[in-house]
């Protein structure tokens, strides 16, 4: 697979991963046509000490023409990665190139500090026309710093990184950052990061800046437990923070409206129930959340209510127009509830100049066409659905990628893995998510190419569509404890 590299940061891709078109309907009626997808990022690195080729964990934001994704390099087996690499177009999806931040491990070039890095995301500021990469910097195994790589060129290139925090002897987990990008916001310009302290029992942690990511101030936050939060922002300004309780049992929310200067909450969204995913993957269920043009914020999760005895997970929602009073749950409808189907990972989109009964919702997410598994049996595979109508309907679901064997994948200390999270990002109403593709390989830490898991696109975007599966109000089947057990503060690094 021919890989052209322009400098040590920055290099263009140029190969096309096709996977031929099946052109049949599985028994559940998910579309069995994977689309062509293209390779953007390769892994670089030739540390023994973590899994090489491995990409894993990706985030994507857009504005205008531009779509920018973050994703681990180089997974370590108890926590984090060599680097944090990044893809970027700024044709809308036409062409792409990639890099890796400078300046946070002792594996970047230049070098930093720190000994891996995990948890990217990605924001754009347009008041201060900053692109910011958010990541946690590791020493050993411990979570020790959040930092934010700034690139002033559109994302073609960041700069060494700047601190928002560093952890005075405890761990910091599960990061994320987002901008206040509606231009009649009173907060307009404004940037968040949120994040929890799991050695004080995954206390919540939030801070904002006010001048593209430079500097970064403490904000005044309840002393609650959490863990993978999607911090969101309304048109009027409002900050809202989906987030799992410290246990991931329940999804809840925390609001500012005051620019981040503090928070109120917990508000809570839905309790979490949820099938335990075979395969000895690892799947966390956290939230992913986005926002349309009237100030509706979505949220999704896996989840298994609607299933009987609890027997595989759907992808559920609930919305809210204040983030704080929410929507009953709902199930997107990408498979009937007596499939075997299990769904989970959910990556949302919306296009943010929709809004209501038009709003574009895009969602891709990993799904075993079998629940019942093996670590050698399962068949991950990456779906997507969407909807023009705000979630009132949906098309039928798309098999973008895969399938591929869990064995294929880096086994880490909480199994083998794609990433705790995934994401979707539109882009002249195409969405475009930065895919984890698999390839027959032994994966073998030490042996610096057995793992062949890189970052892709779809080429050309997946292109909008109407839907016609309605979504209705299924039956609560299940009302028993969740298969996942909630013990101590989770961690997911």
């Amino acid at each position: 697979m021919p890989f052209v590299s322009r400098n040590p940061r920055r290099s263009a891709v140029a190969v096309a991963l096709t996977i031929g078109l099946w052109g049949a309907l599985s028994s559940s009626g998910t579309a069995l046509a994977n689309v062509p997808i293209k390779v953007v990022s390769l892994d670089p690195y030739t540390n023994t000490s973590s899994f090489h080729k491995t990409e894993v964990e990706p985030d994507t934001f857009s504005f205008g023409n531009t779509v920018v994704g973050v994703h681990q390099t180089g997974r370590f087996t108890d926590g984090g990665s060599s680097n944090v690499g990044y893809v970027t177009s700024t044709d809308g999806g036409a062409t792409w190139t990639n890099g890796f931040l400078p300046g946070t491990t002792v594996y970047a070039n230049p070098p930093g500090p720190y000994d891996r890095a995990t948890d990217p995301s990605i924001a754009y500021d347009p008041k201060h026309d900053v692109w910011m990469a958010n990541i946690l910097a590791m020493t050993g195994t411990t979570g020790k710093a959040i930092l934010v790589n700034r690139s002033t060129d559109g994302g073609l290139t960041f700069k060494n990184p700047v601190t928002v925090a560093v952890s005075a002897g405890t761990f910091f987990d599960k990061n994320w950052i987002t901008c206040d990008t509606w231009a009649a916001s009173p907060f307009y310009g404004n940037c968040y990061v949120e994040w929890d302290d799991n050695g004080l029992g995954n206390l919540l942690k939030l801070y904002r800046s006010t001048d593209g990511g430079l500097t970064w101030t403490p904000s005044t936050a309840p002393g609650s437990s959490v863990i993978g939060g999607n911090p969101v922002v309304q048109p009027n300004g409002t900050v809202v923070v989906p987030i799992d309780n410290g246990f991931e049992g329940a999804v809840e929310s925390f609001v500012s409206t005051n620019g981040g200067v503090s928070y109120t909450g917990p508000s809570t969204i839905a309790t979490i129930t949820s099938h335990f995913v075979n395969g000895n993957l690892r799947v966390h269920e956290l939230p992913s959340a986005e926002v349309d043009a009237a100030g509706r914020v979505y949220v999704v999760w896996n989840d298994c209510r609607f299933r009987s005895g609890c027997s595989s997970n759907d992808i559920v929602m609930s919305t809210s127009t204040n983030g704080t009073s929410w929507s009953s749950v709902v199930r997107i409808p990408i498979d009937p509830t007596s499939s075997t189907v299990d769904h989970f990972i959910p990556g949302l989109a919306v296009d943010k100049g929709t809004q209501g009964n038009t709003a574009h919702l895009g969602l891709t997410y990993y799904f075993y066409p079998v629940a019942s598994c093996t670590s050698s049996t399962c068949k991950l595979t990456l779906g997507y659905v969407q909807s023009t109508d705000g979630g009132t309907t949906w098309t039928t679901a798309v098999q973008v990628s895969g399938p591929f064997k869990n064995t294929w994948l880096p086994l880490t200390n909480q199994g083998y893995m794609v990433g705790d999270y995934m994401s979707t990002s539109f882009v002249n109403g195409k969405a475009y998510p930065v895919l984890i593709a698999a390839r027959r390989g032994t994966c073998s830490l030490g042996q610096i190419t057995s793992c062949k898991e890189t970052s892709a696109i779809p080429v050309g975007g997946l292109a909008p569509a109407a839907g016609t599966i309605p979504m209705r109000h299924d039956p609560v089947l299940y009302t028993g404890p969740s298969q996942v057990a909630a013990g101590a503060n989770a961690t997911a690094n």
